[in-house]
């Protein structure tokens, strides 16, 4: 009698190298591989073209991958318990085996869902972790740990022998059948061979000024390995990364030896914040300590997010920042705290709001890293340092040239380099096709600076931020305050 087959179903972890599941379901029998491109999940406030677009190439490079192993990929369309319902239908399947998810709201609902439909149906479904992040993980004190035994096994070899079991699929819809028509013509592209590309010029050439160049717009394009949107969706493991940066040439000089100290630490914190997600789902949409929940209005100022969405703030360097997130789907980790920071304090913003407009620009868009860094920036976790940018200094700093304010915001080429970042005190400012300033920064940052304080000495504060402290904090010693900022852009 023929044995059944198994499912493989592939979520955000498009590759067949390092991944635990395949390996696994290649035990069990001959393997269906299936990703299923959910209209709904696609529908979501968090979702966009420029993110489905990425993941068409991975669909792409994945098929050929699994084509060298003799099986197809099957693409279906729908709900997941409907299609996962007619698939064993059809095939007799009643194992199948998948990498753990940490997702969005809408994800983790619809993976309750076909839990609930496996059981029901006596369908045997495995999940494997695929990164640092452990579920149903009862406190923080072995995290580490853990993280870090996972992380130094050997990476799980690509299934030597593989049967399969050939199942009609379809071909993926276009973006615009699923209502996604979002313009990105800088967005990275997708597949295995772009990801090992990228891991391995930046171990080999790119990554020697990554330690100073991340936190600078323009350098940091170059400079940063670009691995966040292949992690994001998995056409390389976390761990291939970790072990692959451990075994970059030494001897290299200090530059060097303190890049790739602070790759491994962004890697490190990667996990670190996606378990936060992991262990209390409802941050996406509750700050984590509570009494932060209505620091801001929760319909926020329209004029306001529109401004700051397209880049029309009439700050600058924020402005640019924008619109180079627009064009390109990425931006470096300081620019992505600032911006965050500036929506939050200046513009006074509820970070629910602009987390969904960032989270739409990101073509590296991953919710367990998202939402928590998201929160830290807007000062609701109630256990971080409050940080307010002033995006006036942070244009000098970060942009000395002006060159990467200019190239976003032609618009302002006539003003002086003096006053690029204050376009507003040039005696020329009235000429100028670029608006006045939405707020007044000092104004604005001696409000919200009140405003967050006033909340943190209420009464009961401290005894909600021991709580949080315990669920979610890091056990190891904090860093600088330049390693905790954002994390997706790698």
């Amino acid at each position: 009698m023929p044995q059944a087959p198994v499912i493989c179903w592939f979520k955000r972890d498009l590759r067949i190298e390092d991944h635990p599941a395949l390996a696994r379901a290649a035990t069990l029998g001959p393997v269906i591989p299936l990703y299923i491109v959910e209209p709904a999940l696609w529908a979501q406030a968090d979702a966009s073209g420029r993110q489905y677009g990425f993941v068409l190439d991975c669909l792409e490079s994945l098929r050929a991958g699994l084509a060298r192993l003799g099986l197809g990929l099957v693409v279906r369309v729908g709900e997941a318990v409907e299609v996962l319902d007619r698939l064993t239908a059809e095939t007799g399947a009643a194992r199948m085996v998948s990498h753990e998810e940490t997702g969005n709201a809408w994800s983790f609902a619809r993976d309750r869902r076909v839990a609930a439909w496996a059981r029901g149906q006596g369908v045997s479904w495995d999940e494997m972790a695929q990164c640092g992040v452990v579920r149903r993980l009862p406190g923080r004190d072995a995290w580490q740990g853990r993280r870090d035994t996972f992380m130094r096994a050997p990476v799980v070899g690509v299934p030597g022998e593989v049967r399969g079991r050939p199942v009609e699929g379809v071909a993926p819809p276009a973006p615009r059948a699923l209502g996604l028509d979002d313009h990105c013509p800088g967005r990275q592209r997708g597949g295995r061979d772009r990801a090992l590309g990228a891991l391995e010029s930046f171990l080999a050439t790119r990554g020697e000024t990554y330690q100073w160049a991340m936190s600078r717009p323009g350098e940091g394009a170059r400079a940063c390995s670009r691995l966040s949107p292949h992690l994001a969706f998995g056409t390389l493991s976390v761990r291939e990364a970790v072990q692959a940066g451990r075994a970059a040439p030494g001897g290299r000089g200090k530059a060097w030896a303190g890049s790739m100290r602070a790759f491994q630490a962004r890697l490190a914190w990667r996990d670190h914040f996606m378990q936060k997600l992991e262990d209390e789902p409802g941050i996406e949409h509750h700050a984590m300590h509570r009494a932060c929940d209505d620091l801001r209005p929760h319909v926020p100022d329209a004029a306001r997010l529109a401004a700051w969405d397209k880049g029309e703030t009439g700050l600058p360097f924020v402005d640019a920042c924008m619109r180079s997130l627009r064009a390109t789907g990425w931006l470096n980790f300081r620019m992505r705290s600032m911006v965050m920071a500036v929506a939050s304090y200046h513009l006074w913003l509820d970070w629910r709001a602009t987390g969904r407009v960032l989270a739409r620009l990101f073509t590296d868009y991953e919710p367990g890293i998202h939402w928590p860094q998201v929160q830290m920036q807007s000062g609701v976790t109630g256990i971080n340092t409050i940080r307010i940018y002033n995006p006036v200094k942070q244009g000098h700093d970060q942009d000395p040239t002006g060159e990467f304010t200019r190239r976003w915001l032609p618009e302002l080429r006539e003003v002086p380099d003096a006053l690029l970042q204050e376009p507003w005190r040039w005696e020329g400012a009235g000429r100028l096709a670029y608006p006045a300033p939405v707020v007044d920064v000092a104004a604005a940052a001696r409000a919200a600076r009140a405003a967050v304080w006033a909340v943190r000495r209420e009464t009961g504060f401290a005894e909600e931020k021991r709580r949080v402290i315990a669920r979610h904090a890091s056990r190891k010693r904090p860093r600088p305050a330049a390693d905790r900022q954002m994390k997706l852009d790698l």
